[in-house]
């Protein structure tokens, strides 16, 4: 059995780091698959899904560590291409990654204790996103 569906949101800025747990826990419900995975994709090359403990001193470090991996400051080829200034946000979201996969048993999210699903905004200016959740048995 295949359940999907999808989350719209709206991002104000930047590394916006949105926790979603909550929103991914409520498609697994739905879909009444006990046992299986749930895979979540953000369709865009800007945008990224990971899981991280989502508390005030991570929300501060992620965004400083990738800042120091593709900083804002640098030249990026693709701006060459585009002119869009988002190089950077690029080069971010390819190294976290577009899709996260999380098992499923007894219906609920096989999370560790401080573990929470996030999607990051890496783009440089606010976006509509949608992200597609599929439950697989």
């Amino acid at each position: 059995m295949i359940y999907r569906e999808e989350i719209r949101l709206e991002t104000e800025h930047e590394m916006q780091i949105i926790d979603i747990t909550h929103e991914i826990e409520k498609v697994v419900e739905r879909s009444k698959i006990k046992d299986g995975i749930v895979n979540i994709f953000v369709p865009g090359s800007t945008g990224a899904i990971t899981t991280i403990e989502y508390e005030p001193g991570l929300l501060h470090d992620l965004p400083a560590a990738l800042e120091r991996i593709a900083p804002s400051n640098a030249y990026y080829k693709h701006e060459e291409r585009w002119h869009d200034g988002n190089g950077r946000s690029h080069v971010k979201a390819s190294i976290i990654g577009s899709s996260l996969c999380v098992p499923v048993q007894n219906g609920r999210l096989n999370l560790g204790t401080w573990q929470q699903i996030v999607f990051i905004e890496c783009d440089i200016r606010a976006r509509r996103r949608h992200l597609i959740v599929t439950v697989m048995e």
